[in-house]
């Protein structure tokens, strides 16, 4: 799926494989696309990253670029198609709270910047 244009309300986790805290939190990354309605994961440079979960392919880098992508992993939360939140790096607290998993990364550091 091509990011050509900008995402609808979610929450949207930009990453890329060569990423090393992306690969990092990889699992959690999967176990958020499959508990959390409307977590939606864009892919700077592999569509098959993560594997397992159905990714957004922006190696094009559209979305990131109208989204102001600068670092990955990158959390972004939209409602009523206007970014309400956003988290930059790996921070567990965070990841948590948005996503509702009070487990997600709990054996990952509970910081870990892009």
């Amino acid at each position: 799926m091509s990011a050509t244009v900008s995402l609808t309300d979610g929450l949207f986790a930009f990453v890329k494989r060569a990423c090393p805290t992306c690969t990092l939190i990889e699992g959690e990354l999967r176990q958020a696309a499959k508990s959390v309605p409307g977590f939606r994961v864009v892919s700077q440079d592999d569509p098959k990253f993560p594997s397992g979960v159905g990714v957004i392919d922006d190696r094009k880098l559209d979305a990131s670029y109208l989204h102001d992508i600068e670092y990955t992993p990158t959390l972004v939360v939209k409602r009523g198609g206007r970014e309400v939140e956003r988290v930059v790096g790996w921070d567990r607290v965070a990841w948590q709270r948005l996503t509702g998993i009070a487990t997600l990364g709990a054996s990952l550091p509970a910081l870990q910047p892009g």
